[in-house]
């Protein structure tokens, strides 16, 4: 019993460490800089400032368009799974619950940002693997 116990307790916390590791990693890459010309594609003003959460679906857009030359590399699946949630949680309870709705739209923006970064990321390995070719 106890083991049962002690088993359980371990896969919740190595859980909740994987979330928040996730989550770091998340910010993380939200928080670099965004090119002028994926800001320009989606139509944001205010340099990487006017990026809010309603521009996710826009940019998830642009990413599916974007050409991906390395196919080792991850989409947005999760991402995308986690702002459908947060979302969830807006429409729940979000009109009810003032500071709740503020750390939903963080958190919408944080997932924009992450999909504007990707979609640069995407982008500068394309410009590079042309510059390759063409040196060739």
């Amino acid at each position: 019993m106890f083991s049962i116990m002690l088993f359980a307790i371990s896969i919740v916390a190595l859980t909740q460490f994987a979330l928040y590791y996730w989550r770091a990693v998340l910010a993380g890459v939200a928080a670099q800089p965004v090119s002028d010309r994926v800001l320009e594609a989606v139509h944001v003003e205010n340099g990487g400032l006017g990026l809010t959460g309603r521009d996710f679906e826009k940019l998830v857009g642009l990413h599916d368009l974007t050409p991906d030359l390395n196919p080792d590399r991850g989409g947005l699946g999760l991402v995308r799974l986690y702002y459908h949630v947060i979302d969830g949680f807006s429409t729940l309870a979000s009109s009810r619950i003032p500071a709740l709705a503020a750390w939903i739209e963080q958190e919408r923006t944080i997932c924009a940002r992450y999909a504007a970064v990707q979609i640069d990321r995407r982008l500068q390995a394309n410009m590079a693997l042309a510059a390759s070719l063409r040196s060739c």
